[in-house]
């Protein structure tokens, strides 16, 4: 059985618990503030009329729909792929308007150019191939489009040590097929996949431990919703400092195309 299929199987086995976590309010209001925050300011590059065509690859309960349309512009047309069947029929029963297909990323090709790729969290399950990914994923992008992208990464060894010790003993994740990034890693695959960096932001500090992934911390996921706001506005600031590099548990990434003669876009 190769990757693939062993993470499908995987997912197969979790996802009622998966699903269900990421229902709770505290978790959506913090990623509610926390992708305005990083967002926002796409507003006005996408000011105009025009519609942007959107892909979600491995786009999961097809969130990154919902994160565009909040943050960035709701004149979009959204195509999402993923490889498990549940989540595809999940999906089209909850919103039968989506453009929604089945496809392994690690095989995916298109014709099409898009305006915006998202991509939230995909990447480590596929850890082996990230680069091939990226590279495809960047052919597929408009030259003035964004490729954005929010991973599991570390950047020193407590953060890596601490991860390894979740994956081993938490079964909501797979072991044998999910793999974090480190900071240079992930910066290393954007650069040779012909991307720059346009902004980059390190999270995951308290709000995203206690909030963020609450099947990840359950015993974490502790307070009321004002202490939800709390937490955010008292560490967002912290997200493009050197305490957030060096102690983030991920990374968001806003990524542009290099011009191919000069380097930049």
């Amino acid at each position: 059985m190769n990757k693939i299929e062993h993470q499908n199987l995987h997912f197969e086995s979790i996802s009622h618990r998966y699903y269900a976590a990421r229902q709770n309010k505290k978790h959506l209001l913090y990623k509610s503030l926390l992708f305005d925050f990083l967002l926002s300011h796409l507003r006005e590059k996408f000011a105009s009329s025009k519609t942007l065509l959107v892909l979600e690859p491995m786009c999961g309960y097809a969130e990154g729909k919902a994160i565009v349309e909040n943050n960035i512009s709701q004149n979009i047309y959204y195509e999402g792929f993923d490889y498990n069947d549940t989540l595809i029929a999940n999906v089209r029963k909850t919103h039968p308007e989506i453009n929604i297909f089945k496809q392994d990323v690690t095989t995916f090709q298109t014709e099409k150019k898009y305006d915006i790729i998202i991509l939230i969290g995909g990447l480590h399950h596929v850890h082996a191939c990230a680069l091939k990914i990226v590279e495809t994923l960047a052919d597929a992008l408009n030259p003035d489009g964004f490729f954005i992208n929010f991973e599991p990464t570390h950047n020193n060894f407590l953060v890596a040590l601490v991860r390894s010790i979740i994956y081993k003993k938490n079964d909501l994740f797979d072991e044998t097929t999910e793999h974090d990034f480190s900071l240079q890693n992930i910066n290393n695959i954007y650069t040779q996949s012909g991307f720059k960096i346009y902004k980059q932001y390190y999270p995951g500090i308290l709000g995203y431990i206690l909030f963020y992934n609450p099947d990840a911390f359950p015993l974490l996921n502790i307070g009321n919703m004002r202490l939800v706001r709390t937490v955010f506005h008292l560490e967002k600031r912290l997200y493009t400092s050197w305490f957030g590099k060096k102690l983030s548990f991920a990374t968001f990434s806003i990524l542009k195309k290099m011009d191919p003669d000069s380097g930049l876009s």
